[in-house]
């Protein structure tokens, strides 16, 4: 099979990136990350949340300025946690012919995740990019998992997830790698 990655871009829009944890540095390497995919000619897509006090059209709403998507780069619209479903992001992917998301955004334990998963169970390879996802700011006296904790949380068990025929890797953005693999050695 051919590798054909496409750089997946979830959730980063203003009103969410207000509340997310380490918000600066995590968008500093999905940035660094797009740059590199249109670089090598790798697709960007972003996701982009409506519904739950995110109107479209409101400056919360927006995704953030260093990640504002390109004219003509695929933007999809979702409502829900998971971004595939009621969407057209499976169908647009299929159409640019991607074999493998690269994922990254908000939020860690809900959006990320759910789309990750999703992604594998309609037969896409999966790169979570370890640093370049986050969530909320809270107390780790609370319910929830301390932010740092909980993206480190995810990332191992995407380490050890097993979906038949399908490749799994969980990287630091500065390790993904958009060009295509060289030819076979023998």
């Amino acid at each position: 099979m051919t590798h054909a990655p496409a750089l997946l871009v979830i959730d980063m829009q203003n009103a969410l990136a207000d509340l997310a944890h380490r918000a600066g540095d995590t968008i500093a390497v999905i940035a660094a990350l797009r740059a590199r995919a249109r670089t090598a000619g790798v697709p960007v897509v972003t996701v982009q949340h409506h519904g739950g006090g995110l109107a479209p059209g409101t400056d919360g709403w927006r995704i953030v300025p260093e990640l504002a998507p390109a004219d003509g780069e695929p933007v999809i619209a979702k409502t829900s946690a998971d971004s595939f479903l009621d969407t057209d992001l499976d169908s647009t992917l299929r159409a640019l012919g991607t074999t493998e998301l690269v994922v990254t955004g908000f939020a860690t334990e809900i959006c990320v995740d759910t789309t990750a998963r999703q992604a594998l169970s309609h037969r896409y390879d999966l790169v979570l990019v370890a640093d370049g996802h986050t969530t909320s700011v809270r107390d780790a006296t609370g319910p929830y998992a301390a932010p740092d904790a909980s993206v480190a949380h995810h990332n191992e068990i995407f380490r050890h997830l097993d979906f038949p025929g399908r490749s799994i890797r969980v990287l630091p953005g500065a390790e993904v790698d958009f060009s295509p693999p060289g030819p076979a050695s023998w």
